[in-house]
């Protein structure tokens, strides 16, 4: 799977649709540099994408934030550290200023990013996509994408359309579980027991 991003609407200027690729956790020392969060894989390729607008706010169901302003921002350093990784950003000289970025979502123009190759998707693209079983029942849409470390995990939620109303996690498993994708129709095709 290509990049974790989550697709969410330009504001504030940006010419192209922004989708979020990372997230500031924590401050990290006295001289204004922060812990970020990547949802690139691998996640150093974070930096490549500039600028970068930060983002105040929850994320919703499909993974994008909710509320709040995109204020572009440029990263002056970029580092990693330990098993994360750290940026200092233009403006943010102390760890006051640092301390009020933390929970902010990172976003980059979706044009920055590279077009996904033969068999990978970016989770944004996956996020509405009806999820169909093997013999044609239809189990609900995709609603969010989950990252677990053993595998990643699809959450599948039933509507009035669907087979029921249940919540279900499909895991991300090409060719064994998830058998087709099809992104012009809309649609996922799943090997996976509808009671689970």
């Amino acid at each position: 799977m290509a990049e974790r991003g989550q697709s969410s609407s330009a504001e504030g200027g940006a010419s192209s649709q922004l989708v979020v690729v990372g997230r500031i956790l924590g401050v990290h020392g006295v001289k204004g540099w922060v812990k970020v969060y990547s949802y690139t894989d691998p996640m150093v390729n974070l930096q490549q994408y500039q600028p970068w607008h930060l983002k105040q706010g929850a994320l919703n169901s499909g993974g994008s934030s909710a509320a709040g302003t995109w204020k572009p921002v440029k990263v002056t350093g970029f580092r990693p550290q330990g098993k994360g990784l750290i940026a200092q950003l233009e403006g943010v000289s102390d760890r006051e200023a640092a301390a009020a970025l933390v929970g902010q979502d990172i976003g980059v123009p979706a044009d920055l990013l590279p077009q996904s190759g033969q068999g990978e998707y970016y989770w944004r693209d996956l996020i509405g996509l009806r999820v169909k079983h093997v013999n044609g029942m239809d189990l609900g849409s995709v609603t969010r994408m989950v990252e677990t470390g053993a595998n990643d995990v699809v959450v599948v939620r039933g509507d009035r359309n669907s087979l029921d109303r249940r919540e279900r996690l499909i895991p991300w498993l090409p060719e064994d579980v998830i058998t087709a994708i099809s992104l012009e129709d809309g649609e996922m095709t799943v090997d996976w027991d509808p009671d689970f």
